[in-house]
């Protein structure tokens, strides 16, 4: 029989241990009831009653927590705020007429007609020695 108590005692301890570490390590978002200290003196003083009061009580579930994740262009709230931007279009169309006004200030580089290419000075001094060469 005392056996029996061992195994019981090891199991409540080791209870009592995985409830105060789920509780200290869950985000504050997922307490019910109480804040979350109040739920680790709970757990800590009541070893056993406080671990299945968390668990029944105390935690919420992850399903009731869930969020669902849309892309932006399924999202009727984020394209309700994309349509009302008109500061951002207002912008957007100052940055094109002063892009614009740059443009006509400033003359495109590849629009100026090409220059020829300057002459290889050694090949000038090449020509002068083969005529002087051929004089001699």
């Amino acid at each position: 029989m005392a056996r029996v108590y061992l195994v019981l005692a090891l199991l409540f301890a080791a209870f009592w241990v995985y409830s105060i570490v789920d509780c200290a390590l869950q985000p504050p978002t997922r307490h019910r009831g109480v804040s979350k200290p109040i739920w680790l003196l709970i757990v800590i003083l009541l070893p056993v009653v406080g671990g299945v009061l968390w668990f029944v009580i105390g935690r919420a579930r992850a399903s009731s927590q869930r969020v669902t994740f849309r892309a932006p262009d399924d999202d009727p709230d984020f394209l309700g705020r994309i349509s009302t931007s008109s500061d951002q279009d207002e912008r957007i169309r100052r940055l094109e007429e002063e892009l614009a006004a740059l443009d006509s200030e400033s003359p495109d580089p590849r629009d100026r007609p090409a220059e020829p290419p300057l002459a290889d000075p050694r090949s000038d001094d090449d020509t002068d020695e083969q005529s002087r060469g051929s004089r001699s």
